[in-house]
């Protein structure tokens, strides 16, 4: 759906509203998933979806309803249903009235690509073509998915703010499977045409080749050098510190205060909507300009993120990070970037007198949230380092570690890339860490 389009069904549901204060978000989806698996596409999903969400409030009584019924009844009764539901709710004595903003917000370069909006199913079918060519060059059987999407958000409040964006991303995702090994790789990118599936297939492969016959290693502390998937994987478990709802119940490690030194000097985190490898939505779910903001900037934590309510709460400037309100979740950072270091990853292979290469991570859970202590395997290409090279793969690990610890005594490489699952997206470089803490070895 066309943002004019969004606009105009947002201002219909808007003016059908009898609450005292009206917020509107209209969003549209179009979302297209190709799965594969031993060289047969298995499935392919198409999704196209508009939903309307309605927030009310009648004093400081909030309701929310929702509908992607689109007909003039249907909307109207999402305003009224929206409205009674404030009605029965209880006061919140917190609530501050909707965000008002001013001029409209441009989206960054590159959010954007009709190459994206308008990928075919033949289009994915061709990456899962590239991808299976290389699977037999190797004598390998492949999994994973290509998947494109579109996606628009428009809000409009009754404080005056009217906010649009329209936005795509794409994906491929690389699983290959050998007798006694595995490897995996990823690429995204906003602009589908910039993905290459065989190049992606070619290193998912080289993988899989290097890792054959894992060898079994002692568990214990380790260099590690983790590739950008691994890496984004687990510093994926920190985000929810930066949340001043976090912050303010004591459950983040800035909890113990803002202006002191938690990980190394050469560590800087930032949340940058703008970012060229993962151009963004410029605002929140309630309308807010979101803040391109250093979280923790040169070791020391700088700040947390807020939105409309804990901006108020915490009397602090709001940056932009609402999710929609209400929720259980407060404000929270969706575009962390970690600054990269110098040195190309071959550098830091070749430095490392012994030490294990990681390329991915799975099934991380939490062990201690406040301590950002986690456990999780290593999966898909794990690889012995020995003299500064590459020697032989190894059976998976499990892995228990502080973040934070972890991150007093890193090094990353020159090359940001773009990682991410269905939950997260974030831009990493590898990382180097010392010491890195194995509890356990498995037998694959």
């Amino acid at each position: 759906m066309h943002s004019a389009k969004r606009a105009a069904l947002a201002q219909s549901v808007y003016e059908a509203s009898p609450a005292e204060q009206t917020e509107v978000t209209v969003i549209s989806e179009l979302s297209d998933l190709t799965r594969f698996t031993k060289e047969l596409v298995h499935q392919n999903v198409a999704r196209s979806d508009v939903t309307v969400r309605v927030r009310a409030m009648i004093g400081q009584r909030t309701g929310v309803a929702t509908t992607n019924l689109l007909d003039e009844a249907a909307l109207r009764r999402v305003a009224d249903r929206a409205s009674a539901i404030a009605r029965l709710a209880p006061e919140d004595a917190g609530q501050p009235p909707l965000v008002r903003v001013g001029a409209p917000l441009e989206a960054p370069p590159g959010a954007y690509a009709d190459a994206t909006a308008g990928a075919t199913p033949e289009a994915r079918a061709d990456h899962a073509r590239a991808i299976f060519s290389v699977a037999d060059r190797f004598g390998y059987w492949p999994a994973g998915f290509s998947t494109t999407s579109a996606a628009g958000v428009t809000i409009v409040n009754s404080s005056g703010t009217h906010a649009s964006f329209d936005g795509t991303d794409a994906a491929i995702n690389v699983k290959m499977n050998a007798p006694d090994s595995s490897g995996y790789a990823e690429a995204y990118d906003s602009d589908v045409g910039k993905l290459n599936a065989r190049a992606v297939a070619d290193v998912a492969a080289e993988k899989a080749r290097a890792g054959a016959q894992p060898r079994a290693v002692e568990p214990g502390p380790w260099t590690v050098i983790l590739e950008p998937a691994a890496f984004g994987e687990f510093i994926a478990y920190l985000t929810n510190h930066f949340s001043a709802q976090t912050f303010s119940e004591g459950a983040s490690f800035l909890s113990d205060g803002l202006g002191k030194t938690y990980v190394g000097e050469n560590v800087t985190i930032m949340d940058d909507y703008a970012h060229p490898l993962a151009p963004s939505m410029p605002f929140d779910f309630e309308g807010h300009p979101t803040q391109r903001i250093a979280l923790i900037e040169g070791g020391i934590g700088r700040a947390v993120v807020t939105d409309n309510y804990w901006a108020q709460k915490l009397k602090m400037g709001n940056t932009g990070h609402a999710l929609p309100a209400p929720n259980a979740w407060g404000p929270q950072p969706t575009h962390l970037v970690v600054s990269h270091g110098t040195k190309p990853l071959a550098e830091l292979i070749d430095e490392t007198e012994r030490g294990l290469l990681v390329s991915r991570f799975w099934y991380i859970r939490t062990v201690d949230p406040r301590k950002a202590i986690v456990t999780g395997m290593t999966r898909d290409g794990t690889f012995l380092i020995e003299r500064g090279r590459i020697s032989a793969g190894v059976r998976n690990l499990r892995f228990n570690e502080s973040i934070l610890e972890a991150l007093r005594r890193c090094e990353f490489s020159n090359a940001p890339q773009r990682t991410g699952t269905y939950a997260y997206s974030l831009v990493v470089p590898a990382a180097k860490i010392e010491g890195f803490t194995f509890s356990s070895s498995t037998e694959f």
